[in-house]
């Protein structure tokens, strides 16, 4: 029998109307059965999906289904990660700079559409199924990216939520004024976030001021880019941002962590009593942060702050090598910042969707189908070396990665009974 039923869990609304939109696939997927995976709690369970949503949870081998199942012996199920921090416009043109590249990439609608589609599914592949892109306004591309990174969010759509954050370089004085009504028509266009990083303005609290302002016009969250180093105007930003909703994130906030501990904790204090989350970037920066390392997340966390983590730049100028998996970003929580594995993932997963506004995720009947099954029996385990994932989104599996690794014969690994993954005959779930 299920040991869970079904209820409908308090969702909060979608950043944009098209994440609200159900999916035709979703209505029209069958019930799909994830077979006897395993919990954090260590029970070992099978799972019904139906219309986007976990029906029912139940001892292994308790459901049935007059659909597919998905053979998950052998995998840890999880909640699917979310991505809080992309830069889906300048991902993938590392290799277009430096003395042995061709040149500068190009900004022609369709050439940036192909590497953000390319860039999501790349970090679909790691189980991400849900993604908050930057997306850089005005100059001389205008609006020309933000159009094509909303035209990956439709190309995605049954694949992955993408939602765009617009992002101006200038919103004070004569020269801004051009940025606050680019700001203006990139909401009307789609962008589900205000976005931009008041550092680079001439007047970081007039820039503030103006996105707050759009924001609420709008009624649009905010995620703004700082190096969180200069403690008077984190405490300006929180002391407008307080009350806001939906809801204000900053990041990557690396420059709190070089302030004496005094002015990073009363910083911190600050941000809690606003109610602003912080996403921090371990596996690097971004081109909105002037420096590298890692946001205090355990100072954050101390004072109440809501501290989730992000990818930030997918092999672009700011990061060559940035890899774009959320798992990654929790490894580096857990084994260079003190967090539990538990902790770590949360990051990535419960946190990170509720700062995107997105509904909450457990492994749970009536909660959203968006999970992750990675071969592994305990979390620790699957955060240092998980390289099979099947990912859900919407009650399907839309994407999977199977590894092998096998080793020649040895007396020693005979004699010891060591374990070996050998080969499939078949590799679980099928063909997305």
């Amino acid at each position: 029998m299920p040991d869970s039923q079904p209820r409908r869990p308090d969702d909060n609304a979608p950043e944009s109307a098209d994440a609200a939109a159900p999916d035709a696939l979703t209505a029209e997927t069958p019930a799909l059965v994830l077979s006897g995976a395993r919990l954090t709690d260590g029970r070992t369970v099978d799972v019904r999906l139906s219309g986007g949503r976990i029906e029912a949870v139940g001892t292994a081998g308790s459901l049935t289904t007059h659909g597919p199942r998905v053979d998950l012996r052998g995998y840890l199920l999880l909640p699917a990660p979310a991505e809080p921090h992309a830069h889906s416009d300048t991902a993938l043109t590392a290799d277009s700079v430096g003395p042995d590249g061709p040149g500068p990439a190009s900004h022609r609608a369709e050439d940036i559409q192909r590497r953000a589609t390319q860039a999501a599914l790349l970090q679909l592949g790691h189980g991400t199924t849900a993604l908050r892109s930057h997306v850089r306004i005005g100059d001389v591309q205008g609006l020309a990216a933000l159009e094509a990174v909303l035209q990956t969010r439709r190309a995605l759509r049954g694949l992955a939520d993408l939602t765009a954050v617009a992002v101006p370089r200038l919103l004070t004085g004569i020269a801004g004024a051009d940025g606050l009504a680019m700001l203006r028509d990139a909401v009307k266009m789609g962008a589900g976030v205000v976005g931009g990083c008041p550092d680079l303005d001439p007047d970081p609290t007039g820039y503030t001021e103006a996105v707050l302002e759009i924001a609420a016009e709008h009624g649009c969250p905010v995620d703004l880019h700082t190096d969180g180093d200069d403690p008077a105007r984190l405490a300006r930003l929180a002391a407008m941002a307080g009350g806001l909703r939906p809801g204000v994130s900053v990041g990557p906030c690396a420059g709190l962590a070089q302030l004496p501990l005094e002015a990073a904790t009363r910083a911190a204090d600050q941000l809690a009593a606003a109610g602003v989350t912080v996403i921090c970037l371990p596996q690097g920066g971004c081109s909105g942060a002037e420096r590298r390392g890692t946001a205090p997340v355990r100072l954050l966390r101390a004072a109440g702050v809501r501290v989730a983590a992000g990818s930030g730049a997918l092999r672009d100028a700011a990061n060559p090598v940035g890899r774009g998996d959320p798992l990654e970003a929790a490894y580096l929580l857990a084994s260079q910042n003190g967090l539990r594995a538990e902790q770590a993932y949360d990051t990535v997963s419960a946190t990170a969707r509720a700062a995107m506004g997105l509904p909450e995720v457990r492994v749970e009947a009536g909660f959203p189908a968006e999970l992750l099954a990675l071969r592994g029996e305990r979390l620790a385990a699957v955060l240092s070396l998980a390289y099979s994932r099947i990912v859900v989104h919407r009650g399907r599996v839309v994407a999977r990665t199977s590894a092998v690794r096998e080793f020649c014969d040895s007396e020693a690994t005979v004699a010891l009974g060591l374990p070996r993954q050998g080969r499939p005959d078949s590799a679980p779930g099928g063909r997305p």
